[in-house]
C-alpha cells in the first residue's frame, strides 16, 4: 500500500504525474492520496481519500502550507504484514 501525500490539491495535475512516476517503479498493490488542503478547481477526476482541511478558493488565489518539523525527502516505511518490526 502506497500513500501519497501533497500539500495542497488543485487541478490534480501534480498528483498525477507522481502516480505516472510511481507507476515507473511497478504496480502498487494500493494507493492512497491524502492532502492537507483540498481546493478545489480539478482538472482531473483525482479525489483524495484524506483531507485535512477543504479550502474553497478562487482559481487566482495563491495557498501555502508550511509544516515545522518536516525534512524534505524525509520517506516513512512500515512493514508489511509478517515483514520486520
Amino acid at each position: 500500500v502506497v500513500v501519497l501525500v501533497d500539500d495542497v490539491l488543485f487541478t490534480g495535475r501534480t498528483v498525477r504525474a507522481a502516480l505516472d512516476a510511481l507507476a515507473d517503479h511497478g504496480r502498487a498493490r494500493s494507493v492512497q492520496l491524502a492532502v492537507m488542503v483540498d481546493r478545489g478547481h480539478r482538472e482531473l477526476p483525482i479525489r483524495p481519500d484524506y483531507v485535512g482541511k477543504n479550502l474553497p478558493t478562487r482559481r487566482d488565489e495563491v495557498v501555502e502550507v508550511g509544516a515545522s518539523g518536516v525534512r524534505l525527502g524525509e520517506v516513512v516505511a512500515l512493514p508489511g504484514p509478517g515483514g520486520a518490526r
